[in-house]
């Protein structure tokens, strides 16, 4: 029962992705049970998701220096909806390409065209839960523990499924892009899996839009040298920019 229960809360917090609320009724019908059984399974503490005035929402009383992948949905969402339009026509009928975690790659991944054939390696519940939108698409979903905070599934062991996948495309999700630390992220927990990608990767491309030029988050990722492409909304300032050019990489900017 308490299996059931984490799965219709873990489902509640995806869905408020999307949207700031969901009404109980509305909660009800998304997850095909009663909404007295929402409000039993909210009576106790449930990852950030409450009960509140017949709505569910996200836990108002959460750390919002920390990174919530629900928290990032609705930030910059046009220039991430322009910037995915580029990416998706990166991507070439019979590739696998690597998605990393984060609240851009969904959008990157709707954009792609229902029809293009393409082998889809993630390690993140949102990402996995667009690609498996994709009717053409064979998803590979890298397991382990599972993070809710940034959505993501970190190996338990040394062995995981990019040891023995060669992607063509990696698209590896930057929070910062800075001239001295380079491109940088929220969770150390992402590092191992976003490595691996790029070890792994014929072709490595750094996401995010421009709001993330100039900042430096905990977690870095690494120099530009890593990656072979930029895939933002705009291109980078001056001085960004010439560090990226040195480092030999490509811009694809609206």
């Amino acid at each position: 029962m308490e299996t059931r229960r984490f799965d219709r809360i873990t489902r509640l917090a995806l869905a408020l992705k999307r949207t700031d609320k969901l009404h109980l009724k509305e909660a009800a019908q998304l997850l095909g049970v009663s909404e007295m059984t929402i409000r039993r399974d909210l009576t106790e503490p449930a990852n950030g998701v409450v009960l509140l005035g017949g709505y569910i929402m996200r836990d108002p009383r959460q750390n919002i220096a920390h990174y919530f992948v629900s928290d990032q949905q609705n930030l910059n969402v046009s220039k991430k909806q322009q910037l995915a339009q580029h990416a998706a026509a990166l991507i070439e009928a019979n590739d696998t390409v690597f998605f990393d975690c984060g609240t851009t790659l969904p959008l990157v991944i709707d954009a792609i065209d229902d029809e293009l054939p393409f082998t889809a390696i993630c390690s993140a519940i949102n990402t996995f839960l667009a690609l498996k939108e994709k009717p053409n698409c064979r998803v590979i979903l890298s397991g382990g523990e599972f993070h809710a905070d940034n959505a993501v599934f970190t190996p338990l062991e040394q062995v995981t499924v990019l040891d023995a996948l060669c992607p063509t495309k990696a698209f590896i999700s930057a929070a910062g892009m800075d001239v001295r630390q380079g491109a940088t992220c929220y969770n150390l927990n992402e590092l191992p899996i976003k490595h691996l990608a790029l070890q792994r990767a014929q072709t490595c491309i750094v996401v995010g839009d421009s709001s993330k030029y100039g900042k430096v988050l905990p977690a870095r990722i690494g120099d530009f040298s890593l990656f072979d492409i930029l895939l933002s909304d705009s291109p980078p300032p001056p001085a960004l920019l010439k560090v990226m050019q040195v480092a030999g990489v490509k811009l694809c900017c609206g």
